[in-house]
């Protein structure tokens, strides 16, 4: 199958993509700069040049190819209105190249803010608008594809994506306790974060792209719930500093936007996602990945 694939050169997409090459597809991978271009090709991929606001670039790719794995996404914490409605409009322009082939479309989204407190399954639905989160509208958007005769599917990704590379929430939770020389936890630190390697979440894109029917959800979690108190003992141990609650009071001052993430118990099951397309993780889990060095320089 020759796949088209947005974020190829990401943390997530660099993992992807060697998976989707090693099964015997053909990627082509979606570059907006020249070191992009050179990591995509690094990786066996054909490089497409544009970016994810070129919406005629990202029709020309998804058109070119027999299907597409979009996971791209604005990190930008500050302005998540316009991050979700640059997503939105990607989707929309790789649907509407899709539209009426019966191709498969596998759109990226997030475990977070589903059912606060407890498990959130597949078959959990965000709310709609701001309250569902940044990427409610892109998964609403992705499903509804599946009326207008595009294979769309949902792969939804937890909190935590560890491993080699990573630049998200775990290294700014190692470098807030280097600065403030204590590796706190808000609360009891009882509060909950799912995660998966990277290497274990590659897989299942490409199962929801070669098998997941129209309108499928899945979870690309490993474990489904790692206490933050666990994740901040293993920092303090590494860097060998005290491990500390935080009140929440100062969770705002301490963490700063990454208070409201860690404050929030979002524990997710992925036994539907296992049942139905077999897929079992194997690699290292969040406090063995963090014991191994590689997020300390060793």
């Amino acid at each position: 199958m020759r796949v088209f694939v947005t974020g190829a050169s990401g943390f997530i997409g660099s993992a992807v993509v060697p998976d989707l090459v090693n099964a015997g597809h053909e990627v082509l991978g979606l570059a907006r700069s020249d070191s992009s271009a050179e990591a995509v090709a690094a990786a066996g991929a054909e490089v497409h040049r544009g970016a994810l606001d070129d919406l005629g670039s990202l029709r020309a790719g998804a058109t070119a190819s027999d299907g597409v794995i979009h996971l791209a996404f604005v990190h930008d914490f500050t302005d998540y209105a316009g991050a979700a409605r640059t997503d939105v409009s990607a989707i929309q322009a790789l649907g509407a190249a899709l539209e009426g082939s019966g191709r498969p479309l596998v759109v990226t989204s997030g475990t977070v803010g589903l059912t606060p407190g407890h498990a959130a399954t597949e078959r959990d639905m965000p709310a709609p608008g701001p309250a569902g989160g940044p990427r409610a509208a892109g998964t609403l958007a992705a499903l509804g594809l599946a009326d207008h005769g595009v294979r769309s599917s949902v792969v939804r990704l937890p909190p935590t994506v560890h491993g080699e590379g990573d630049k998200g929430f775990v290294p700014r939770l190692i470098d807030i306790a280097r600065e403030k020389g204590v590796s706190g936890h808000p609360g009891d630190g009882s509060s909950r974060w799912p995660a998966v390697h990277r290497l274990d979440a590659a897989p299942l894109f490409r199962l929801a792209l070669e098998k997941a029917a129209a309108g499928t959800v899945l979870h690309a979690v490993a474990e489904e719930g790692v206490p933050v108190r666990d994740i901040a003992g293993v920092i303090g141990r590494r860097l060998d500093l005290p491990v500390a609650s935080v009140p929440g009071e100062e969770t705002d001052e301490h963490f700063g936007w990454l208070a409201r993430f860690l404050g929030t118990d979002a524990p997710a099951s992925s036994a539907l996602t296992r049942e139905l397309l077999g897929w079992e993780p194997t690699g290292p889990g969040l406090l063995e990945d963090l014991g191994a060095g590689h997020y300390f320089g060793r």
